[in-house]
């Protein structure tokens, strides 16, 4: 099969779809790898690199829309949704369920759009979302830590205190991929954590990261009053597909404290603090009651060269698998598909669009 990877023309976004390495291994195994000039660049790879894989490398987009799979990051932009075609497959983050443009123009492409946030196996797990939530948590983390300080408009808190010093407060929604890393970091910096989920084996992972860690029940009057008094405020809340929803108002928000910080990393999905709005690495951060909210939408894109090895090393394998003419064999790609053939077929998004 003939495949391309772009190179994404989202504002600051320098991740790749794939790296030199693993484009060498689909070349091994018989494919044919189609690549955009300086599609690796921002994450550390030349054109040399590529073409040492193996790889044919090419001066525009419009000549890797002529091959047969398209595999990059971010969804597609308007531009790039031009080139799709029917019978053409897209494997990339879509987040369909906060952007329904997007999922009505894809239908108008007849192309078959799998989206890596929805490839699920039998056990739940979404493979091709946890290394990119792996990283935002983190990331989310040492944002908030930066806008915390004064000349940011921060509170001017330091997370982990000091002797003599109280320690700073952070509050996490959701103890999954991206929060569980959220709240790791902040407890090795020495912050006071809260985190909230409504299941009981990850509340005892959390508080199993240290005794600067309080582990509890998603009940709306503790959320609500944790989240009013938090210095950083994270959201990390994942419904497989759907819109995430809102568990903090805009009430909520209003009561926190002059400088305080929110970082929702469930944005791609809508957000689930009511107040967050997307944002990207230009224009990072708004304020609302006195508040610093940062709402961009591809956070671990702020660091490329990592993001982008993860991310490799999860794709690989289902590359190699939709390459094949019998992937729709295979469950985990199945559930993954979001619209083909200009029907929506992922459930989550069927409501979406009438």
């Amino acid at each position: 099969m003939q495949i391309g990877i772009p190179r994404e023309i989202r504002t600051l976004e320098g991740r790749v779809g794939l790296i030199p390495a693993a484009v060498g291994q689909l070349v091994a195994q018989g494919h044919e790898a189609l690549v955009e000039h300086n599609a690796g660049l921002l994450s550390g790879y030349r054109d040399e690199d590529y073409r040492a894989a193996g790889a044919i490398l090419v001066d525009t987009a419009e000549a890797v829309y002529e091959a047969e799979m398209i595999v990059k990051v971010k969804e597609p932009q308007p531009a790039e949704v031009a080139m799709l075609r029917e019978g053409q497959l897209l494997f990339s983050y879509l987040h369909l369920a906060a952007d329904v443009s997007l999922m009505r123009s894809l239908l108008h492409t007849g192309a078959t759009a799998v989206a890596f946030e929805t490839v699920e196996t039998e056990a739940g797990r979404l493979p091709l979302l946890a290394p990119m939530s792996d990283i935002a948590g983190r990331v989310a983390v040492q944002v908030g830590t930066h806008l915390l300080h004064q000349p940011q408009g921060g509170r001017g808190v330091l997370l982990g205190g000091v002797p003599a010093a109280e320690r700073g407060r952070v509050v996490v929604l959701g103890a999954g991929v991206a929060g569980g890393n959220a709240a790791l970091l902040a407890a090795a910096m020495g912050a006071e954590v809260t985190v909230f989920d409504h299941n009981r084996d990850k509340l005892t992972h959390m508080r199993a990261l240290g005794d600067n860690v309080t582990a509890l029940h998603s009940y709306p009057d503790a959320l609500h009053e944790a989240a009013a008094n938090a210095d950083l405020l994270i959201g990390a809340v994942l419904v497989t597909g759907e819109r995430a929803p809102h568990l903090v108002s805009a009430a909520t928000v209003s009561q926190m404290q002059t400088g305080s910080v929110i970082i929702d990393i469930s944005v791609d999905q809508g957000g689930c603090i009511e107040t967050t709005r997307p944002t990207d690495y230009a224009n990072p951060t708004f304020v609302v009651d006195d508040v610093i909210h940062f709402g961009v939408t591809n956070m671990p894109g702020a660091v490329p060269r990592t993001a982008s090895q993860a991310l490799s090393a999860e794709l690989i394998r289902y590359v190699s698998r939709l390459a094949r003419p019998d992937w729709q064999q295979a469950p985990e790609l199945v559930r993954g598909i979001n619209v083909m053939d200009g029907k929506i077929v992922h459930p989550a998004l069927r409501e979406l669009v009438t």
